[in-house]
């Protein structure tokens, strides 16, 4: 298989640099060691090591992993690059020294996944799932659970994963079975099964920890008794040595469309009665430990779409230049001209811009939700503080479906541009899409997003979140509107945004009246344009610090055509995408009752 290539960096660079200045960051004395000189290191190894380490190792990781009498061979260059990974201390980059990390900015952190998840999905999920279950810990534990787990988790010398799914108990995770008995000691004895649990047994670490959802014997039904336990595969002793097997049996491992590196596991947990766990958090408040972590993993699943699109982006990109096809519309009938790169073709072009509108708008969107929370981070409790916490807990249902949805639409359309070729498995685009489709399926999948969007996150503290997001669109619409060539483009942001309160009260409202099913049958697409309208606001953003370093004068030449692309792009987006939202939005106001009014039977072909 061609293994295809990576993002540049320029965009990168532009976002983290011009657009968001990151650099300001290091005036505060969490992040002070993090100047441009240190922030362009970190993004120039972190490419490095993905398209050198990373990228090389996706095709055997899509063979996929083997199963044998419970045990899982994960694909062999896994092992040295988890190896390679743990070396450059990337599992904890965003978390405190103290702990085995490096205490960079989170959104410079996002700038470094981008690359690693965008060169093989797969293969990152092992270091992501053992940063969540670690953060977990460190956020609940005891000072002892922090002492024994963090640190070698952090460094990647034990890894970790997330048990919550049983074969009854999906999304509806109160109805889970899996049962906890109180020991003498102190410890519980854990008894159930899970399935779907990605890097559930692997051979990569010594140990891997599994914080477990489980029920205490007589605990209340429902979420409200559920409690958090750390289960590891092998015991651990107070003094940090590894004891003996705590009865964590993998019973297989899942058949799937894509992400084959990564072994997805049923486990049996005390089918001998011998697997042992400890209390994480309180009794019965395991879904609160759960939301807690929530806003990180869901983020992380919307970096994991954005990146695999930027990753099909790229190489649609690299392939319309070099593939040779066709002559040029316009001398179609001239049976001597020259055939051309498809890259001059009309549809191919819109093609491209359709995946560089959104790969784009997506990157700027990840690295903004970033920024706000390395912003939560270094400010003092404060009205401004709690502005980014509000804009985060908005944003993130909107990260998780739409950068996964997009995601995949722009994996589907890297596809389309390499025609034929791009269906066979000699190329790299048909494993991005297989790949990139479970993003919209799990951490709670898209449809769970937009009605969390609608039920929680719309109405919180009287809608101020909505609010606030609104005043930055209005700030960057006005500095707009002073800019030569870009007063059109932001008055129609500015009627989008209008728009979007306006359908936002609508189903606010609608979702408190009797028609409730009704709102909730319009969740999706209410999300769908509230991701539209943002991704506008983005591009007007990004337009307007393009435009004002093309009329400065003082941009280098190689730079030129780069700010003119961020231009287009957004006058691509705001004419012919964004109109499309405004229609969108008309459709939601409906708030059709033909959704919930079709009979059963009706679905019958």
């Amino acid at each position: 298989m061609a293994q295809g290539t990576l993002s540049g960096r320029r965009d990168v660079d532009f976002v983290l640099h011009e657009m968001l200045n990151v650099e300001e960051l290091s005036k505060h004395e969490l992040f002070a060691d993090f100047n441009r000189k240190t922030i362009d290191m970190v993004v120039s190894e972190a490419r490095n090591f993905a398209l050198k380490e990373i990228l090389p190792a996706n095709e055997e990781g899509d063979k996929g992993c083997v199963f044998e009498n419970g045990q899982v061979k994960t694909p062999e260059s896994f092992k040295r690059i988890f190896d390679l990974y743990c070396e450059g201390e990337w599992i904890g980059a965003s978390e405190d020294p103290e702990f085995g990390g490096q205490g960079m900015p989170n959104v410079l952190n996002l700038a470094a996944a981008e690359f690693f998840s965008g060169a093989s999905m797969a293969f990152m999920m092992y270091p992501g799932l053992t940063h969540g279950a670690a953060k977990m810990i460190e956020s609940l534990g005891t000072e002892e659970q922090k002492k024994i787990y963090v640190k070698n988790m952090y460094t990647g010398k034990w890894a970790g994963t997330m048990l919550l799914t049983e074969p009854d108990a999906g999304t509806d995770v109160g109805a889970l079975t899996t049962t906890a008995k109180k020991n003498d000691d102190g410890t519980y004895s854990i008894t159930g099964n899970k399935i779907f649990i990605s890097a559930g047994e692997h051979d990569m670490t010594e140990n891997i920890i599994h914080p477990v959802l489980a029920r205490i014997e007589g605990a209340p039904a429902g979420t409200r008794g559920i409690s958090l336990f750390i289960v590891p595969k092998y015991r651990v002793n107070p003094d940090g040595s590894l004891g003996e097997f705590n009865d964590v049996v993998c019973t297989g491992i899942e058949e799937k469309m894509g992400i084959h590196g990564n072994a997805t596991c049923s486990l049996t947990l005390g089918g001998k009665g011998n697997c042992i766990g400890t209390l994480l958090g309180q009794e019965n408040k395991g879904m609160k430990a759960m939301f807690l972590m929530m806003n990180e993993a869901r983020f992380g699943v919307g970096v994991q779409g954005f990146s695999l699109g930027a990753t099909s982006f790229a190489n649609a990109v690299a392939y319309a230049k070099e593939r040779i096809q066709g002559r040029e519309l316009l001398k179609f009938m001239d049976a001597d001209a020259p055939s051309v790169n498809i890259i001059k073709h009309p549809d191919v072009r819109r093609q491209l811009l359709v995946m560089k509108s959104y790969v784009e708008g997506m990157r700027a969107l990840l690295y903004y939700v970033a920024r706000c929370f390395d912003m939560e981070r270094v400010l003092e409790e404060s009205d401004e503080k709690e502005k980014y916490k509000a804009l985060i807990e908005f944003l993130i249902p909107v990260v998780k479906a739409y950068c996964t949805d997009k995601g995949f639409e722009v994996c589907v359309l890297g596809m389309q541009v390499y025609g034929g070729y791009g269906y066979i498995a000699e190329y790299p685009q048909e494993q991005l899409v297989r790949d990139c489709k479970i993003t919209s399926i799990y951490e709670g999948t898209n449809g769970v997003q937009a009605m969390d969007l609608l039920a929680r996150k719309l109405g919180m503290k009287g809608g101020k979140p909505l609010m606030d997001l609104m005043g930055e669109m209005g700030n960057t619409v006005a500095q707009a509107k002073a800019v030569d060539g870009l007063k059109e483009l932001a008055e129609s942001v500015e009627k989008a945004s209008a728009k979007l309160g306006e359908v936002a009260m609508a189903i606010g409202q609608t979702a408190m009246s009797e028609k409730v099913l009704d709102a909730f049958g319009s969740a999706t697409p209410f999300l769908e344009v509230t991701g539209d309208v943002v991704m506008a606001w983005l591009h007007l953003w990004r337009a307007t610090v393009a435009a004002k370093a093309l009329a400065s004068g003082n941009a280098k030449k190689k730079d030129e055509a780069f700010y003119q692309g961020q231009v287009k792009t957004a006058q691509f987006f705001i004419q012919t995408l964004l109109p499309m939202a405004m229609g969108k939005m008309d459709g939601v106001k409906t708030f059709t009752s033909a959704v919930m009014e079709i009979p059963e039977d009706g679905f019958m072909q």
